[in-house]
């Protein structure tokens, strides 16, 4: 094995390597949109368990708790989707590193550099179908809010 890498060879690297950078810029700006919707969930439940406190009315503190299971439900599914976003960009990286290690040590690695990319896609595959649970649970959550709103108009 020689140690010693070409100019030219460490550029076919680079190149190499590019896509996969892209790959994990775009789950960069997923994971940030995914952790603006926990933070904004986080604040909900919040806001909700404050509401529920005060009420004294069983029916509206019966909706608040409905809500407040929802939350939790969209919190468990974000924390997932995030979770395996994570673990995507993870094997980008290594995937990334595989690439440059293998070029410089001129080590035959391709299937692992397929196995990291592929399952690097299927996490993030599964995180995306999991983000969309979290919006279908979100509407379904402003239902159940759009009933305790339109309750609470008529007790002002």
């Amino acid at each position: 094995m020689n140690s010693m890498i070409e100019v030219t060879d460490l550029a076919l690297i680079i190149q190499l390597a590019v896509a996969p950078v892209f790959l994990l810029a775009g789950i960069a700006g997923f994971l940030n949109v995914i952790s603006g919707r926990l933070g904004r969930i986080v604040d909900r439940a919040r806001v909700v368990g404050q509401r529920e406190i005060r009420l004294s009315d069983p029916e509206q503190k019966a909706i608040c708790q409905q809500e407040v299971k929802f939350l939790w439900r969209r919190t468990k599914v974000t924390n997932w989707s995030i979770g395996l976003c994570t673990a995507a960009g993870l094997l980008v990286c290594v995937l990334i590193v595989s690439l440059f290690v293998g070029g410089f040590w001129q080590l035959h690695i391709g299937g692992l550099v397929i196995g990291f990319f592929v399952l690097a896609l299927v996490l993030l595959i599964v995180a995306l179908m999991l983000f969309l649970k979290e919006v279908q649970l979100a509407t379904r959550t402003l239902r159940v809010a759009r009933e305790f709103s339109f309750e609470d108009v008529g007790t002002r």
